[in-house]
C-alpha cells in the first residue's frame, strides 16, 4: 500500500481542496469537502495507478497553445520582458508551476481568455478563489510576496479558429465550405476569435495578490488532511469487498 504521508498537492488543485463543506456541522469539525474529496480521489487515482483523467475543452486547448502569444502580450502591456517559467516546484506540502517568475520574484499566472464574453465579466467579479489560492501556493513554494492574476484576451489560435469553422459547417448542415450563408457565418465567427481591433491596454485585467501566511497555514493544514483522508480511503478500497 502506497504511503500518502509524502503526497504532495498540485496548487492548481488548492481551490477544490480548500472548498468548505456545505452542512455547517462538517465545516465546524473541520471535515473535508466533497469537492476535496472528488479532487482527491482523482490524486489517488494518479499515485496509484498512475492515469490522468484526460479532459479537454476548446478553452484549455487555446489555454495551451496560446500561451506564449499570452506572455509576449502582458509583456507589452506592461513593458517588462517576460518569460515562461519551465521550473517545477515543490515543498513539503505542495507542487507547481508558475507561469511566470519576474526578476524581481513576483508570480504571474496566466489566464487566456476564450472571447470577450468571458473575458469582459472579470471587471465586475471578485477574483476566483481557486486563483487566489493557486497564487498563494506559488508563493510558498518559491518565497514571494506578490503575484499576480493576468486574465488576457489574445487571437485564438488559427488552427482552433480553422476547427470552429469545420464544426460549424457541420451544424449548418450546408452543402459546401462555399454556401454564402456559411461564407456569412464564418466570417462573423472568425472577427469573434481575434482582437487586433482592440487597444492592448483593454485586453489586460491584472488582479493583484498579496501573500497571505495565514492562508499558507491553512493550506498546509488542509494539506495534511488531505493525506489522512488518503491513506484512508486506500485501506477502505483495499477492504471494500471483505
Amino acid at each position: 500500500m502506497i504511503n500518502f504521508q509524502n503526497t504532495l498537492i498540485r496548487c492548481s488543485s488548492l481551490g477544490a481542496i480548500l472548498t468548505e463543506p456545505k452542512e455547517k456541522a462538517a465545516k465546524d469539525a473541520g471535515e473535508l469537502s466533497k469537492t476535496a474529496k472528488t479532487a482527491l480521489i482523482g490524486t489517488y487515482v494518479r499515485e496509484v495507478y498512475s492515469r490522468e483523467k484526460d479532459i479537454t475543452t476548446k478553452q484549455m486547448q487555446k489555454g495551451i497553445t496560446g500561451e506564449e502569444n499570452g506572455i509576449e502580450l502582458l509583456s507589452r502591456h506592461q513593458g517588462e520582458i517576460y518569460t515562461k517559467n519551465e521550473t517545477r516546484y515543490s515543498n513539503e506540502y505542495l507542487t507547481g508551476h508558475p507561469d511566470i517568475i519576474t526578476q524581481d520574484n513576483r508570480i504571474i499566472d496566466t489566464k487566456l481568455s476564450w472571447d470577450l464574453w468571458s473575458f469582459l465579466p472579470n471587471i465586475t467579479e471578485p477574483l476566483d478563489k481557486a486563483y487566489y489560492y493557486q497564487i498563494q501556493g506559488y508563493m510558498a513554494l518559491t518565497g514571494a510576496q506578490s503575484g499576480s492574476i493576468a486574465y488576457v484576451l489574445v487571437d485564438t489560435p488559427q488552427e482552433i479558429i480553422e476547427q470552429e469553422k469545420y464544426y460549424l459547417l457541420k451544424r449548418m448542415n450546408c452543402i459546401s465550405e462555399e454556401s454564402p450563408e456559411y461564407v456569412e457565418a464564418a466570417a462573423g465567427l472568425e472577427i469573434n476569435m481575434i482582437y487586433p481591433d482592440i487597444p492592448l491596454d483593454q485586453r489586460v485585467l491584472i488582479f493583484k495578490v498579496e501573500r497571505d501566511e495565514e492562508v499558507i497555514e491553512k493550506i498546509q493544514d488542509k494539506v495534511r488532511k488531505c493525506r489522512v483522508f488518503l491513506q484512508e480511503f486506500s485501506q477502505m478500497h483495499k477492504d471494500f469487498n471483505k
